[in-house]
């Protein structure tokens, strides 16, 4: 500390270039070491990167906070949670541009594991930025001596020893993680695909608020007697809620009395969520992907025959490309490729669905003969897909009842609440038949396979070997590539994204070899994330802002990269 106190007085007010001296060392603080990474090139570049080290005999985190998986993620979590509500306080300008600032990532409402944070048995690390102080190009070496000297042990006291930390909020942060972890876990031996818990506020704030609704104003959820099942959970014991079994579920409803707000819920409950969220015990069959149309993505090689037959002047189905998807062939497309991605339940929304995609009433097809109309509707292969495949789906439906001869459950929603009617919906189809003709054959179809070429990926961008950039969670830029991934609503930070990059580069260096499939390179790159951690598919040590991500969200990036091209493997 002493010595860096010394370099600092020592630069103050020379040239910026003068704080390369702090880059890739080490100083011993009394109760940590700080890592300096990488030092900015200017006050206006990308800030410098660094770390805090505390060693366990001073942090103290009990083994049992972190001895399990999903304790580990949690507490990780929690740590990174504490940090950025600290350094929001201590952050300040100190001169030009991002002098002074001190930050990572904010977190959202989802437990995630991130690259910010690392706990281990012997050391308790936080990664972060920083500006370096400075007026222009002149470096502010006092201001600098404040923020690295004075205000970094505060940070540290403040969010990484075990003594000074909310304890009871931190037990109730693992607690409540491993809980829903133990929920999900259990959903496939009771043969279910998503639990809700009783009491949950599933509303959302806004659009763009990702908050739970005001308690005065939100109506807590509660399951129907029918549905109610019992989970026993290590923590919280026995918890109530509704059960949503296997197979075909419709969820039914008059506008606005909430089919859209619980499909979104559990399109969310593929993750965990911090306590207070309201959505803490809504947990989902972790494959689970969200589907619509996309007019206007690229789709490549994609087998959408089971959806989509030969189209107007003979374009082939079978491995159909596009620079242009309609609607419909999107929509398919999306399907096929969480087929292909390994996804055994699929969310879909009637108001974000292509309308010719889902139904072909008797009246259009008494009009329209089936020799004209390539599109196989949704409703005439949603049985076969659970049939042939064990693929679950979830679907909101306010607008066609042909979709009560294909359910298995039928879930109405009434001002807010959940009511049991796939009897009464039986009944109605048995009084009312529709009297269309089924359009779907007697299989689904065939689940594309497709080996990705190397040679049409590429993450140069003029003189730099990789060029990324992560613009929110919509845009990825690769290289040349933009990748829109707007439609892609199962991504919820920023930093997913920019891992989903680095993810590609990683890949494209060792398992894009074009002879293995797409879903074997999902599998390893997955199962390197698992045992090594997200650092192994950093370009940079010890990076601070990477999250977490699934290998659904990584296909759909892949599968959007316009010049992608691929091979179809020969059936064996």
């Amino acid at each position: 500390m002493r010595t860096l106190q010394q370099i600092l007085r020592r630069i103050d007010g020379k040239g910026y270039g003068a704080y390369k001296e702090l880059q890739r060392r080490v100083f011993h603080f009394g109760q940590f070491d700080l890592y300096v990474d990488h030092i900015q090139g200017d006050p206006f570049a990308a800030p410098s990167r660094f770390r805090i080290r505390v060693p366990q005999s001073i942090a103290k985190f009990p083994p049992s906070t972190y001895a399990t998986p999903s304790r580990h993620v949690a507490l990780q979590d929690f740590l990174v949670r504490r940090f950025w509500e600290a350094s929001r306080q201590y952050s300040e300008r100190r001169g030009s541009g991002k002098s002074g600032q001190i930050f990572i990532d904010p977190p959202g409402q989802e437990i995630l594991e991130r690259s910010a944070c690392q706990v281990t048995q012997e050391y308790v690390e936080l990664r972060f930025f920083a500006g370096l102080p400075a007026a222009g190009r002149r470096i502010l070496g006092h201001e600098a001596e404040e923020m690295l000297v004075r205000v970094f042990p505060r940070l540290v006291q403040e969010s990484l020893l075990y003594e000074n930390l909310p304890q009871s909020a931190l037990v109730r942060h693992i607690e409540t993680a491993e809980d829903a972890d133990a929920a999900r876990d259990a959903l496939s031996r009771l043969g279910l695909v998503a639990f809700i818990a009783d009491g949950s506020i599933l509303p959302r704030r806004s659009g763009v608020d990702d908050r739970p609704m005001p308690s005065d104003r939100a109506i807590p959820f509660q399951s129907p007697p029918s549905l109610r099942i019992t989970l026993e959970l290590p923590n919280r014991g026995k918890v109530t809620g509704m059960g949503i079994p296997q197979g075909v579920t419709l969820i039914v409803g008059g506008g606005f009395h909430g089919k859209s707000t619980l499909l979104r819920a559990i399109e969310r409950g593929v993750y965990n969520h911090i306590p207070g969220d309201g959505r803490e015990l809504v947990v989902t069959d972790p494959t689970a992907v969200k589907i619509r149309a996309e007019d206007g993505r690229s789709v490549v090689g994609v087998d959408i025959s089971p959806f989509i037959g030969e189209l107007p002047g003979g374009v082939e189905t079978r491995a159909f490309t596009t620079e242009n998807a309609s609607g419909s062939t999107s929509q398919a497309a999306n399907i096929m490729e969480a087929l292909e991605a390994g996804s055994k339940l699929l969310l879909l929304d009637e108001d974000t669905c292509a309308t010719n995609f889902m139904i072909r009433d008797q009246r259009m097809q008494a009009l329209i003969e089936k020799s004209l109309e390539p599109i196989t509707p949704f409703v005439d292969k949603v049985r076969l897909l659970y049939r042939d495949y064990g693929v679950s789906t979830l679907l909101v439906m306010g607008g066609s009842g042909d979709y009560f001869d294909v359910a298995d459950t039928v879930i109405a929603m009434v001002r807010y609440q959940p009511k049991d009617v796939t009897q009464k919906a039986k009944e109605i189809a048995q009084q009312f038949p529709t009297r269309r003709q089924p359009e779907g054959g007697a299989t689904f179809g065939a689940i594309p396979r497709r080996i990705p070429l190397p040679e049409s990926l590429s993450a140069r961008r003029g003189k730099r070997e990789v060029y990324l950039k992560a613009r929110g969670t919509r845009t990825l830029v690769l290289g040349r590539q933009e990748i829109d991934l707007s439609s892609v609503e199962q991504l919820v930070e920023d930093g997913q994204v920019k891992a989903i990059g680095e993810a590609m580069v990683y890949a494209l260096e060792r398992y894009l070899d074009g002879r293995r499939p797409l879903h074997e390179i999902l599998l390893q790159v997955m199962k390197d994330l698992k045992t090594k951690g997200l650092d192994t598919i950093s370009r940079i040590p010890y990076p601070p802002d990477l999250v977490a991500f699934r290998a659904y969200e990584f296909a759909a990036a892949l599968n959007r990269i316009r010049s992608l091209r691929v091979r179809i493997p020969k059936p064996s």
